[in-house]
């Protein structure tokens, strides 16, 4: 099947773009090349362009862990115009997780995708970043099969969503709502309707990201060795939102994990934790400085 030429030549001149900047500003991101912080970058960054579907699709989701950073929010955008619709609707996801209101008109635009996956990520992204006129116009297609506006889902996609199949590939069933793990995606949803008890250990792992008690933490540190990847995908993304650097070491170890779901969430774990810990540094050194300043 032939690729979309308007949006593969958009993929590929953002790609241009990107990379241009990655070469100019690498170095000040992170000198130190044998870093975790530069490892996790590599891996998503490789990811990220790569020419399997999966890969990419896997590598931006997760950049979604990766709040207030201009390099992931650029890498999500650009993905917007993937030739791919998995990997677009990837994108939409991961920028509303990473709280990118700058995104919004971009995500806006992707309302506008001929795929229904793509429409309902960036829908659900919008909300979240409270342009809620914009999600509640196409819930309003979603839920009457009609259109409320021009602006709305096209005729053909609305009729799509009346059929079970299409619903169920787009995480929805019985109703509008999302499954809790932003990072791991759809598969996550499919998973969830086996007979598993491990995708409901893996709710509980998500849960556990701001419970305060050190014993939590000692859980999900178990929890990323856990026999099934999306037990470990969810602590790995729990620790990230946690925020504890101490766990940094423990996060970086699944970067050879079997799965390349569990490897990138800890690679965006880790830029995530890293960067956390190099602000708290900053922090500590200028008060030290203002407290020997302020010394009679």
């Amino acid at each position: 099947m032939r690729l979309p030429m308007r949006r593969s030549f958009q993929f590929a001149a953002g790609l241009v773009l990107l990379c241009a900047g990655a070469i100019a500003s690498f170095g000040q991101v992170d000198t130190d090349v044998e870093s975790p912080k530069h490892k996790a970058w590599d891996m998503l960054w490789t990811a990220a362009f790569s020419k399997g579907t999966v890969e990419r699709t896997d590598g931006i989701r997760a950049l979604g862990l990766v709040p207030g950073n201009k390099r992931a929010r650029e890498l999500a955008e650009n993905a917007l115009n993937d030739p791919n619709a998995n990997v677009r609707a990837a994108a939409a996801t991961a920028l509303g997780q990473m709280h990118a209101k700058e995104s919004i008109p971009k995500l806006q635009k992707a309302l506008s995708d001929k795929k229904i996956p793509v429409v309902m990520a960036a829908a659900h992204s919008l909300r979240e970043l409270k342009d809620d006129k914009a999600a509640y116009e196409i819930y309003y297609d979603l839920l009457t099969g009609e259109r409320k506006s021009s602006d709305g889902l096209i005729a053909a996609q609305v009729n799509t969503l009346k059929d079970p199949k299409e619903l169920a590939k787009i995480g929805f069933s019985e109703g509008i709502g999302y499954i809790p793990f932003a990072g791991i995606g759809w598969d996550a949803y499919r998973t969830l309707h086996k007979k598993d008890p491990n995708p409901v250990r893996a709710v509980a792992a998500s849960y556990l990201a701001h419970d305060p008690d050190p014993a939590s933490a000692k859980a999900l540190v178990k929890a990323t060795n856990d026999k099934d990847w999306i037990v470990r995908a969810a602590a790995l993304e729990a620790i990230a939102e946690r925020g504890d650097a101490k766990l940094l070491p423990k996060v970086q170890e699944k970067f050879v994990d079997r799965n390349a779901k569990v490897r990138y969430t800890a690679a965006a774990a880790v830029i995530r934790l890293s960067e956390i810990e190099q602000s708290k540094e900053v922090k500590e050194t200028l008060s030290s400085s203002s407290g020997e300043h302020s010394t009679p």
